[in-house]
């Protein structure tokens, strides 16, 4: 068998959760993962969507699921939990990619705008995490928070989103040092940069007007990234051989941010 036929099943056997996976980032993380053998559970919030997440699960490889369940509710978490745990009996891999952006200037944004960022992009990941951790398989588990250039590089416009990732990456080294020596998992995150995704795109002409510039001086390449090339980071700290990573704040942007 050639090294390249062997990736492809390098993730046999597993069991990968995915929030907020019916579209963009969380969807093509969902494809990667099936392409090396992890069986998928997709996640959507809206009803509107079903239909969507449901056309996606098409796409995989491997068995997948489809779960309702809106991450910006105390609810939601467990329901997501629940359903995955009761189709395939287990997790291996967390991915906390559900999240909202919200791009105004500071004076416009208001305390609705507050509560759906921070109830769904920290307090969905905060929920989600706690529920999966009793049945995350040891010595084995991953999980992996996508955070955002944002967190430590933010653009104006970005008041409560920068914050809300700010909490994902201060989640991540915490629960790095707290969570493996009781659980044996391992603890990542991956930032993207401005990504070619139906939510960026519609960030608004003043957003794009901010951004433009910086996404110009993207060192690597004068564009946008693509969901693919955030999928494969993530990808990478699902394998065997990345078990030695822990605690790592994956910039996949092109070296648009460099810590």
């Amino acid at each position: 068998m050639s090294q390249g036929a062997s990736r492809l099943q390098s993730l046999a056997g597993k069991v990968a959760v995915v929030s907020g996976s019916s579209s963009g980032i969380g969807l093509a993380i969902a494809m990667e993962l099936s392409s090396r053998g992890a069986a998928i559970v997709v996640n959507y919030p809206p009803p509107s969507l079903g239909p969507a997440a449901t056309s996606a699960i098409g796409h995989l490889k491997t068995p997948a699921i489809v779960v309702e369940a809106d991450l910006s509710t105390r609810e939601g978490p467990e329901i997501l939990i629940v359903e995955a745990v009761r189709e395939f009996g287990k997790i291996d891999i967390l991915v906390n990619n559900a999240g909202l952006a919200v791009n105004l200037p500071f004076e416009q944004q208001t305390i609705e705008h507050w509560d759906s960022l921070v109830n769904l992009n920290g307090r969905g990941t905060f929920l989600l995490t706690q529920k999966a951790l009793p049945h995350l398989t040891r010595g084995t588990g991953r999980i992996i928070n996508i955070c955002s250039v944002s967190s430590r590089g933010a653009p104006p416009l970005q008041t409560i989103y920068a914050g809300t990732k700010g909490m994902i990456d201060a989640f991540t080294r915490v629960w790095a040092k707290e969570l493996p020596p009781k659980y044996g998992c391992t603890v990542n995150a991956v930032s993207p940069g401005p990504t070619t995704t139906t939510g960026f795109l519609a960030a608004g002409d003043e957003a794009m007007e901010i951004l433009g510039p910086t996404i110009q001086n993207t060192p690597v390449g004068k564009r946008l990234g693509t969901p693919e090339e955030i999928a494969f980071g993530v990808a990478f700290l699902c394998e065997e051989e990345a078990r030695w990573v822990n605690g790592e704040h994956l910039f996949v942007n092109g070296g648009l941010f460099v810590d």
